[in-house]
């Protein structure tokens, strides 16, 4: 798209007002850059934040009374990733509970079947 020196870049309306002016308004501006952004590959952080989101909300939702466990499965085949958590805490046994913001988890094997130990952030855990 081939655009004049007093076209807007978004919608090729012609601009009035100053020289250096690009956009006629600022929902173009917006739209622009909105468009602009579809077109380039999501950047790392995106995709982190978006896992976090999504294991966060796998887990509050199997996690409903502060303690459960549930099958690895279940979990993970509804997008839930075990590498992408927020912080730890290790209890005296020395089972080390991976947590996405306030929910935790640690897998165990039992019955040579794998699971979730799920918990919620104590203040005791600081």
């Amino acid at each position: 798209m081939k655009l004049k020196k007093n076209e807007c870049l978004s919608c090729g309306k012609e601009l009035i007002g100053r020289s250096d002016k690009i956009y006629c308004d600022l929902h173009c501006k917006s739209s622009y850059h909105y468009r602009k952004s579809l077109d380039e590959a999501p950047r790392f952080y995106n995709k982190v934040d978006n896992q976090l989101k999504l294991n966060r909300k796998i887990l509050k939702n199997f996690n409903k009374s502060g303690k459960a466990t549930v099958r690895a499965k279940v979990i993970l085949d509804l997008g839930f990733n075990p590498k992408y958590f927020t912080h730890y805490w290790k209890n005296q046994r020395d089972d080390v509970y991976l947590f996405v913001y306030e929910f935790g988890f640690l897998k165990k094997k039992e019955n040579n079947v794998e699971k979730y130990i799920l918990i919620k952030w104590q203040e005791y855990m600081e």
